[in-house]
């Protein structure tokens, strides 16, 4: 189980205002239109790798080096932890070495070479990656930041939490993607301890539904396809202690296909402005084609990524016509 509480939380805020803004919260009237409620989006995608992720590994990473003597610090990611992590260490100046799976999203492998971490893509999917990572930081000083398993991480992205219900108090459910749970089980600590009559709603790809289905049935099942286009949301194989707190936690949970994150993807950008990435705009997707959930009258969807590779642009484009959302 998590060890984070409120106070990490409120230590997390503290010591991540240094580094990183406040995103910005805005309405968004043609989704509230779709879907007869009062729709919001939290725009992470706005965070300085186009991520959410940057305030688990930056508040993560501060915390161990606290704690131990670092030479390194490894990660295995399909792309967005793996940024947020080089850019943890460009700013702790810490060296970083990133493990990506084969044939990685090109745009997420660029940025972490922009921050100047070392790349090697090994494994077909991210759990390969990931024991590749942990073999690596069999090393001596060299410490493996799993966002899956990391104590101090969820308290990072809790953050966004109490900024959503700080901008938008009227908010009565958070609508948060999952991956490897880190993010819906932050938010969900804060929420509880602030506003325990909140709704947390998850939403993950229908061709990666293992934590959603572990979450439905009480037991692990790693039924992770790993052939969705939302590589944020393809995690390795659900871990025990992440689906008892998901399921003590989280309210209500679905799953949205590829190709309604696609038309999601396409009605953000041309009727509300908003660049994301397959696994942002599934909080989206949920609320406009999953009517049998309860998302309450006011919820506010995180937008969670904005890297978009060019194969995921081309298919964006692809999709049919607004009219069809």
């Amino acid at each position: 189980m998590s060890t984070i509480d409120y106070s990490h939380i409120s230590e997390a805020r503290t010591f991540l205002s240094k580094y990183l803004s406040q995103t910005r919260l805005q309405t968004a009237p043609s989704v509230s239109r779709l879907t007869g409620t009062e729709v919001a989006l939290k725009l992470e995608s706005e965070q300085p790798t186009g991520s959410f992720k940057v305030r688990g590994a930056l508040y993560a990473l501060a915390a161990n080096l606290r704690n131990r003597i670092m030479a390194e610090v490894v990660t295995a990611s399909t792309g967005n932890h793996g940024a947020a992590v080089a850019y943890a260490a460009s700013l702790l100046h810490v060296p970083c070495t990133v493990f990506l799976p084969v044939n990685p999203n090109q745009t997420k492998r660029s940025r972490i070479l922009e921050l100047g971490a070392n790349v090697k893509e090994i494994g077909v999917n991210l759990s390969e990656a990931a024991v590749h990572a942990a073999r690596y930081a069999g090393r001596d000083g060299v410490y493996f930041l799993n966002d899956a398993t990391d104590p101090d991480l969820p308290a990072g992205p809790a953050t966004i939490a109490c900024e959503i219900l700080e901008q938008r108090p009227e908010t009565d459910a958070i609508v948060v993607p999952v991956g490897d749970t880190a993010f819906i089980r932050g938010i969900a600590i804060a929420v509880r301890h602030l506003r325990p009559e909140v709704r947390i709603v998850g939403v993950q790809a229908e061709l990666s539904p293992g934590y959603y289905q572990s979450w439905k049935t009480g037991k692990v099942v790693a039924s992770n396809l790993g052939t969705t286009i939302a590589d944020g949301l393809a995690p390795q194989v659900p871990l025990e202690m992440n689906v008892e707190q998901i399921r003590l936690f989280v309210d209500d949970f679905c799953l949205v296909s590829d190709d309604e994150m696609l038309s999601a993807m396409r009605h953000l950008i041309l009727k509300e402005r908003v660049l994301s990435e397959p696994a942002g705009a599934a909080t989206t997707a949920a609320l406009i084609h999953r009517k049998a959930v309860n998302f309450g009258m006011k919820p506010t969807a995180i937008v969670s990524g904005a890297n978009i590779s060019p194969r995921v642009l081309r298919l964006m484009c692809g999709t049919s016509d607004l009219g069809s959302v």
